[in-house]
């Protein structure tokens, strides 16, 4: 493991390492390369998180695609129980009757998701669907159309793969388990 992380974040273990991430992020990419054959797809990243796993995801798609990425900031005492978020980076490209694919690090209660595809439906897309990377069913309060995802996941606290702790280990190239969420 870096070092760099040794003394600032404790790592109770490595959950995914790079090759599992990278067979699964090829499946995914073939699934969806099957899926979409013959149609229009863009895909839209979510700023930070999904960083790396866009990028990967989007060389394992076999597609011509349009790609953009979404930024959002929290709204304190707010996002966390309704889901809504400051845009701080709106797309760019056209998606009006396109195939959209929202591609997310991690959905956990899906409010926040729900909101941003509200906020891209008023853009009147042909259909909206989900990848992520991580998904924890057990947390979600809405139903929202994830169509892909790498791994379910339960409450542990993760870091690496676009997934930090204030800022920091976005940058390992494998998924880790923290000792504890910091309170």
């Amino acid at each position: 493991m870096p070092s760099v992380l040794q003394d600032s974040i404790e790592i109770k273990k490595i959950v995914y390492d790079e090759e599992t991430i990278r067979k699964r992020v090829k499946e995914l990419g073939r699934q969806i390369t099957e899926d979409y054959k013959d149609e229009e797809l863009v895909v839209i990243g979510v700023i930070k998180g999904s960083l790396y796993f866009f990028s990967d995801l989007t060389r394992a798609i076999d597609l011509p695609l349009k790609i953009d990425m979404i930024g959002f900031g929290n709204i304190p005492d707010t996002t966390s129980k309704t889901g809504v978020v400051r845009i701080t980076k709106d797309i760019d490209i056209d998606i009006t009757d396109k195939h959209v694919l929202i591609v997310e690090d991690v959905i956990r209660t899906g409010l926040t998701t729900a909101y941003l595809i509200s906020n891209l439906e008023s853009k009147k897309p042909k259909d909206i669907t989900l990848c992520t990377m991580l998904l924890n069913p057990n947390r979600l309060l809405m139903t929202i159309p994830v169509k892909y995802y790498g791994f379910e996941i339960d409450d542990r606290w993760l870091l690496g793969y676009g997934l930090d702790r204030k800022e920091i280990g976005r940058n390992l190239p494998y998924i880790v388990e923290l000792q504890q969420k910091d309170q």
